[in-house]
């Protein structure tokens, strides 16, 4: 994985209830870069392959489209991606579905953390994503199909 961009924020981590906290998208880089942590793309599959990807992340849907229904493998598929030991940082499209995903994961006995911003970010003004924030705005590696 590629070093975060300097447009790199502080790595304090937010407490939440229910998870271990909120992140950066830089801190949340840092921590897979150093292998403190295994990414987890929870954004359905036809998100990761129309908006891009991040290399090197666990592509594993919370809610599945059509329709956004839950994934029912999520709990054994989130247990064989993240090794004893290590944290999981969740990534979305905005920080907002990573919530309840990281809430669950929690409960399931994993340190697990939210990235704030996700991969897109919240829209402008234009209601346009990727320009306020996000895994990409901020220059994190990623690839598009």
């Amino acid at each position: 994985m590629t070093q975060p961009s300097d447009k790199s924020a502080p790595s304090a981590i937010d407490p939440a209830e229910g998870y271990a906290g909120d992140i950066t998208p830089q801190t949340a880089a840092q921590w897979v870069a150093t292998d403190a942590a295994v990414l987890i793309d929870v954004r359905s599959d036809a998100e990761r392959e129309w908006v891009g990807y991040v290399p090197g992340a666990v592509p594993l849907a919370w809610k599945q489209w059509p329709g956004m229904a839950m994934n029912e493998g999520f709990d054994s598929a989130m247990r064989a991606a993240v090794p004893q030991g290590k944290k999981a940082v969740l990534l979305c499209r905005s920080g907002v579905r990573s919530i309840p995903a990281a809430k669950r994961v929690t409960q399931l006995g994993i340190e697990a953390y939210n990235i704030l911003e996700g991969f897109e970010g919240n829209p402008d003004a234009e209601g346009h994503r990727g320009r306020t924030g996000g895994w990409r705005f901020h220059g994190l590696p990623w690839k598009q199909n």
